[in-house]
């Protein structure tokens, strides 16, 4: 989306231009009446782009969600608002740095980050695990530091069996139910579905860096049914 506004604000300049050069070359009449407008109306549109593209790019994302891995919390096809400036906002071309950092991820929250093995790729998940916390997961209950996780209220488990961590399962089964104990590294967060039997996520592909989150999951808006805020 935002490189489709990248574009149409090209578009817009480009437009603008030849406006502006149409305005100077016909001075009277229809000409000049139709350049002049056609040029305020490209200002309007491109300042229109231009506030569209800030908010998008710092304050709020919109995201739909493409898979069934956050059951029952999210479903296929939900809308939702991201927003962007809550951990902070991320400066251009500075790398990971960020200003105005309002709070850290913290356990609970539902992110929206660049997937790390394909960073065209956004996905979303649960903070299960911060730096400085080792977490481990027996027969698919999550312990931290040693003590068993409450996640009752987000948390679905829809396929029965139980997986040990054996080498000759394939890699969404392998660590699926039995994990660890891993320790999270400073800057790193364990992020999990929460349908957990059927999600790709740090179990598969490890810890996320805080410089690949885009934000914090808002609310629902579309489908009308499923407006309302997320927990």
């Amino acid at each position: 989306m935002e490189i489709k506004l990248l574009y149409i604000t090209a578009a817009i300049v480009v437009l603008r231009l030849v406006a502006g050069w149409g305005l100077k070359k016909y001075k009277k009449g229809f000409a000049k009446k139709f350049f002049s407008e056609l040029k305020e109306w490209m200002n309007a549109g491109l300042w229109a782009v231009i506030i569209a593209l800030f908010v998008m790019s710092f304050i709020i994302q919109a995201f739909k969600i493409p898979s069934g891995s956050m059951e029952d919390t999210l479903l296929i096809g939900d809308h939702l608002f991201v927003n962007k400036f809550i951990y902070g906002i991320k400066v251009p071309f500075g790398g990971s740095r960020r200003i105005l950092e309002f709070t850290e991820p913290g356990r609970g929250d539902l992110i929206v980050f660049k997937y790390p093995e394909d960073t065209r790729v956004d996905f979303i998940k649960r903070v299960i695990a911060k730096g400085g916390e080792e977490i481990e997961i027996v027969d698919k209950q999550v312990y931290i530091n040693g003590e068993k996780l409450d996640e009752t209220g987000y948390v679905v488990h829809k396929d029965p069996n139980i997986y040990p961590p054996a080498e000759y399962l394939p890699p969404q089964r392998r660590y699926r139910d039995n994990f660890g104990p891993y320790s999270v590294e400073e800057g790193e967060y364990f992020v999990m579905g929460d349908n957990r039997d059927y999600s790709s996520d740090s179990r598969m592909w490890g810890p996320l860096r805080k410089n690949k989150i885009r934000g914090k999951a808002l609310f629902i808006y579309w489908p009308p049914s499923r407006i309302g805020l997320i927990h």
